[in-house]
């Protein structure tokens, strides 16, 4: 993205009385459409660019890589269901996103340290494949660990949570 020849090969023009176009290919608009409109601050901006073009481009290049991160995550969020908890909405207007992680804790406290990915699934409105994912990546980090109920359905255990109740509907072995 961005090579530095490119930049220079649309700097160019500017000896010709169209100047900025360069700009606008680094994503400068504003000084783009100034430079397009003062034949490059009077040949002031042209020079200035000719000596500052590694810079601006290493700079273009580092806003496109934070949008695309940024994007990504954003991305990421929606995809491992950041959700809205009910009750919150009324809260100064907006309502408060909840991590994957949020919910399934939440989820375990609820359910006396028990959480299956059917619940999680439902809870975060995300597929059970994605929540059984999140809750894999928790066992994988100690946070909690995989049992069997005494009707035969594998669900994960929290032990901070886990209490008389959840703990007499797991099998003992």
């Amino acid at each position: 993205m961005h090579p530095i020849l490119k930049a220079y090969l649309l700097w160019l023009p500017s000896f010709m009385g169209v100047a900025g176009l360069h700009r606008f290919y680094m994503g400068k608009i504003g000084t783009g459409i100034l430079w397009l409109c003062t034949w490059g601050l009077g040949g002031l901006g042209t020079l200035y660019d000719m000596l500052t073009m590694p810079a601006q481009v290493r700079e273009a290049r580092l806003r496109g890589h934070m949008a695309r991160a940024l994007d990504e995550k954003l991305d990421d969020l929606d995809r491992y269901g950041y959700s809205r908890r009910p009750g919150l909405e009324g809260q100064s207007g907006s309502a408060r996103a909840e991590s994957p992680e949020h919910v399934i804790l939440r989820v375990a406290r609820d359910n006396h340290g028990i959480a299956s990915a059917a619940q999680v699934a439902l809870e975060a409105g995300v597929p059970t494949d994605d929540a059984r994912a999140e809750l894999d990546r928790l066992v994988d980090k100690g946070i909690s660990e995989v049992r069997v109920r005494r009707n035969g359905t594998l669900v994960y255990v929290f032990l901070d949570f886990l209490d008389a109740t959840g703990s007499a509907d797991l099998e003992q072995f």
